[in-house]
């Protein structure tokens, strides 16, 4: 099976393509474009015409290279610029039809932890913890683990772009640019410096374009390397002053497209060195797509980490799990009738099994805002999903799954889901509509059989068929259905319920 992931940086855009055999991914193919999404970032947030064709010229190329692949063998993330922009969903559209892929937004935690992933699979040291740290356009992870276990993470609002534009404007190094970008490093570094350094770690590794450029400078130009220190790189910073212009840096084995944005990322990475006390740091060849790579496989083999999340949910806010069983099992057998051909329609969009998982796991989560309140509980259950951070969710998975705890109960309020992505809508509309009525089917809340409805969906006219007799023996739900059709209707929907013989 071949596998692809594309993480659509700050800086560059890279792709990465691999044969999936016999449990292990053997590299196929790497693309890369010095993209500089970040470099478009306007003052209002929005991405500049200019850069976003760019952008979307490139991945039309890739989109090439992926043709024929099916969505399920393909994951693409969009990192920091792509959370910053406030654009990004008209982008994001565009960019979704030329690679021809769905792209994820991820938190800056879920990028940390998918680096790490990457870089302990490409660089593996079993039984030791380490310290991982990635410098791209726009952010820098930070991270300790031990393993492939990424122990405590933390994504920084620092990126070899950002601060090239911002201490080293129109190419111009000085030695007083670099004291205060080193300084800057060293205040985004303050509130979680002393945390990381307590947690400890037995050797230092860095990942991604920066910290690999200046491995290999160090290297070629005679001051020392592959490993990084503070003091060669103190070397490096004193040859780029003595040019004092990026147009003048005359370096053996400085690629063209790095040379505008080394300054800015070689003072992040001595303030890293300053701030954490790092000694010395070695370069790895695994970065973010790779650890999207090797999430991507670990979803194929079921062991999707966004399972761990949930569970772990599930046992933080003290869920019922014996009732989110039942409105599972109820919400998941409407959905065995109605997905065939839902799947046929073109508002009907995702891989195969996505909306079974969605359903299932906004079934486990509907009622952790009881821990808050009982009063308003869906609006604290849905605020909580939005804003956590959860392992292994994109920002637009965590948006649906909010929205549907949101709207499980009482008001349908259609502008909830309005807000999310336009491919997403309809999904989360519909699939929320199925947990709203297996949430009301076992209000009860006992083990008694709740039976599954015969449902049918036309046009948004939904009707329901019970065992003869069930409804008039359930009376409370009966009232509860008959003003769930009365919610419905204000959003365009019908619901009607006939009984049939059993």
């Amino acid at each position: 099976m071949t596998v692809a992931a594309v993480d659509l940086g700050s800086n560059s855009f890279h792709m990465v393509i691999a044969r999936y055999l016999e449990h292990d991914l053997h590299m196929m193919d790497r693309l890369r474009e010095p993209v500089r999404l970040a470099e478009g970032l306007q003052p209002d947030e929005s991405i500049a015409a200019e850069v976003a064709e760019r952008a979307i010229a490139c991945l039309e190329r890739f989109g090439q290279r992926l043709r024929g692949l099916p969505h399920t063998q393909v994951r693409a993330v969009g990192t920091n610029t792509m959370r910053q922009a406030q654009n990004a969903r008209d982008f994001g559209a565009r960019a979704r039809k030329a690679l021809g892929h769905p792209i994820e937004v991820i938190s800056g935690q879920e990028e940390a932890r998918l680096v790490y992933l990457g870089i302990s699979h490409t660089h593996p040291m079993e039984g030791t913890r380490r310290l991982a740290v990635d410098i791209g356009g726009g952010s820098t992870e930070v991270i300790v683990g031990e393993g492939f276990e990424a122990l405590r993470s933390h994504s920084l609002f620092m990126g070899c772009v950002r601060f090239s534009r911002e201490f080293f404007p129109d190419g111009a190094i000085t030695r007083d640019a670099f004291r205060k970008a080193e300084n800057a490093a060293g205040l985004e570094l303050q509130t979680v410096r002393e945390p990381l350094r307590a947690m400890g770690w037995d050797s230092a590794v860095g990942s991604s374009g920066t910290i690999n450029a200046v491995s290999e400078l160090l290297s070629q130009n005679g001051l020392g390397g592959p490993e990084i220190t503070l003091p060669r790189m103190k070397k490096l910073r004193k040859t780029l002053v003595a040019a004092g212009h990026v147009d003048r840096l005359s370096l053996a084995g400085l690629k063209p497209d790095r040379a505008p944005v080394l300054a800015g990322g070689l003072a992040i990475l001595i303030g890293v060195f300053k701030n954490l006390e790092v000694a010395v740091m070695s370069p790895s060849s695994g970065a973010l797509r790779e650890g999207v790579l090797y999430d991507l496989v670990g979803r194929m083999e079921h062991q999707d980490v966004r399972d761990r999340t949930i569970r772990r949910l599930v046992d933080q806010y003290h869920v019922d799990l014996a009732h989110a069983g039942r409105v599972e099992a109820t919400a998941l057998g409407t959905l065995a009738q109605l997905e065939p051909a839902w799947a046929k329609d073109d508002a009907w969009a995702g891989e195969p099994g996505a909306a079974r998982r969605l359903l299932t796991w906004a079934s486990l989560l509907h009622e952790i805002g009881l821990t808050v309140s009982y009063t308003g509980y869906h609006k604290h259950g849905a605020y909580l999903v939005a804003h956590m951070d959860l392992p292994g969710f994109s920002a637009d998975e965590q948006q649906v799954l909010s929205a549907m705890i949101r709207c499980h109960r009482r008001r349908f309020v259609r502008a909830v889901f309005d807000a999310l992505p336009a491919e997403r809508v309809e999904i989360a509309r519909r699939l929320c509509v199925l947990l709203r009525l297996a949430v009301l089917l076992n209000r009860s809340r006992t083990a008694a059989s709740v039976p599954v409805p015969e449902i049918r969906w036309t046009n948004g006219n939904l009707k329901l068929s019970f065992p003869e007799d069930w409804l008039r023996e359930n009376p409370l739900t009966r009232v509860d259905l008959d003003q769930e059709a009365s919610y419905l209707r204000s959003s365009g929907w019908s619901l009607s319920m006939t009984a049939v013989d059993a």
